[in-house]
């Protein structure tokens, strides 16, 4: 028998659960509830308006609720009276279509119908900004190839640190931190494991970096590219598929030990890479990394064409080793559900299409891209993609009508918002035209 979360909450000390929910520009929404309502909420879902969030929905629309999920609990290290719980949404009834974790959890069920389970990991960049976001937090981090500063790493210890206590204590087995390209910028990596869960962890991870810096009186900021002349923080997903707790991608006699689904399922990925880019670099300012001018320290270290290749990071898709493959594409800002959803529906037509990726790029790209052979090139800006994104009878058929229909119509809002601004740019080049 399921234990009730009261229960939970009164052996732990909780006196709060946050039932939280990301809308579908990753914005993290959430209720405080009382532990002693806490069952009943369980029961019923907490009720939100969903038009006040970013959902395609009006304001006539009935009580969106958001239905916690038990086995999501995650009992906050740094506030520990304080529990928070990720959730489904509902209305009247149903599963919402363009509920982030509804769309990913439908995925994984065609999966599993398939057999298959996939695995994945994240590797989260972001920066530690002025609690005023203008700057970089450590104004001696000023290195021209400051990736691994250890004096840096250093100076920032308490922030890391707790966060790398955190989940310690959360059981989710940190391997590595460390200081990266770009002056004041971070990542910090955990285990892999099934894909809600990597992408649960990956919701709470950025609420987490983001509240333990506000403690330390600095910003966390996952933004794709906060500063035009340092490296973009990007978010590579480590992906690998299980049958029967066994990797189907690993193959030992395979080329780069991996197997023929894994070659399919990365094909998917290399035929759809333009079409989901709306969802692994969902704003305006993800294009700002993409094929960007080389910055201070001499590589952007993100794709700027359809490529894979082997232990080479100049590439959309890099396998290290055998098993597995890296996905380079996505950036902090995409959501952590879509991210995931996005690669399963990609990978899975790949494997049910047959696809090849064709033979893979074993050169520097940012150096010889002539040498790509008429590779695709990713989406320049976000109108873009979302054209791309919303025209694919596969994403259509793999995320459903309702899920694309509204995610491009907020998407095109977001877009249009943007081109009413005026900027300095268009002043100084145009005021004399």
């Amino acid at each position: 028998m399921v234990r009730a979360l009261s229960e939970v909450a009164k052996e732990r000390g909780i006196k709060n659960f946050m039932v939280s929910y990301t809308d579908l520009f990753g914005g993290m929404r959430a209720k405080l509830v009382p532990a002693p309502a806490i069952d009943k909420m369980t029961k019923d879902g907490a009720g939100f308006a969903g038009f006040a969030t970013w959902l395609d929905m009006t304001p006539a629309m009935p009580d969106l609720f958001a239905m916690p999920d038990p086995d999501s609990l995650i009992q906050l290290p740094w506030k520990k009276e304080v529990a928070w719980l990720s959730s489904d949404l509902v209305m009247e009834g149903q599963l919402v279509a363009q509920g982030p974790r509804n769309l990913l959890k439908r995925l994984i069920r065609q999966a599993a119908d398939l057999g298959y389970e996939m695995r994945a990991g994240v590797e989260c960049e972001f920066f530690l900004l002025t609690a005023d976001g203008k700057s970089v937090a450590d104004g001696a981090d000023n290195q021209t190839k400051s990736c691994y500063d250890q004096q840096a790493l250093m100076r920032r210890y308490e922030v890391i640190a707790e966060i790398s206590d955190s989940m310690i204590e959360l059981g989710w087995s940190p391997y590595q931190s460390d200081h990266e390209d770009a002056n004041g910028q971070f990542e910090m990596n955990w285990e892999y494991d099934e894909a809600l869960k990597t992408a649960d962890r990956h919701a709470f991870f950025k609420f987490m970096a983001k509240s333990i810096a506000e403690k330390h009186g600095m910003r966390a900021t996952f933004m794709p590219k906060p500063f035009l002349n340092l490296t973009g923080s990007g978010c590579h997903s480590h992906v690998s598929l299980w049958r029967l707790g066994e990797n189907v991608f690993n193959d030992t006699k395979g080329e780069l030990g991996v197997s023929d689904v894994g070659y399919r399922f990365l094909a998917g990925l290399i035929e759809h890479a333009d079409a989901i880019c709306a969802l692994t670099n969902p704003t305006v300012n993800s294009y700002k990394r993409l094929s960007a001018p080389r910055t201070t320290s001499g590589a952007t270290w993100a794709p700027n064409s359809i490529t894979y290749t082997g232990n080479n990071r100049t590439h959309m898709i890099r396998i290290p080793d055998g098993g597995r493959f890296e996905f380079r594409l996505a950036d902090g800002a995409a959501n952590p559900y879509l991210l995931q959803a996005a690669i399963l529906a990609a990978g899975l037509e790949g494997i049910k299409s047959n696809r090849s990726p064709g033979e893979r790029c074993d050169f520097d790209m940012y150096a010889e891209p002539h040498k790509a052979n008429g590779a695709k090139c990713l989406p320049q800006n976000l109108l873009d993609a979302i054209r791309l994104f919303e025209s694919s009878p596969f994403l259509r058929e793999g995320l459903g009508e309702d899920f694309v229909n509204s995610y491009a119509k907020l998407k095109h809002q977001e877009w249009q918002s943007y081109t009413r601004h005026l900027t300095d740019w268009e002043r100084e080049n145009t005021l004399d035209c």
